[in-house]
């Protein structure tokens, strides 16, 4: 069955009137997703001495869906 967009919204404002209700603890428990980034996670720190050798680390090794690509104009 099929909710109307009135149906849907209404639902959906329920969910957060629940949500509300959690303590806050809660809330950010489970309000945070942690996914492994590959490359990313893979060291446990990483230093450079410029933002300029920052951004070509980047572009070398990080997979261009992580978002850390430069910006095409």
């Amino acid at each position: 069955m099929q909710q109307s967009d009135q149906e849907s919204e209404e639902a959906f404002r329920e969910q957060c009137r629940r949500q509300l209700q959690r303590p806050m603890s809660a809330r950010i428990k489970y309000g945070f997703n942690r996914i492994y980034k590959p490359v990313l996670d893979d060291a446990p720190w990483r230093s450079f001495n410029s933002m300029a050798e920052y951004r070509a680390w980047c572009e070398a090794n990080l997979p261009e869906y992580l978002g850390f690509k430069r910006a095409a104009w």
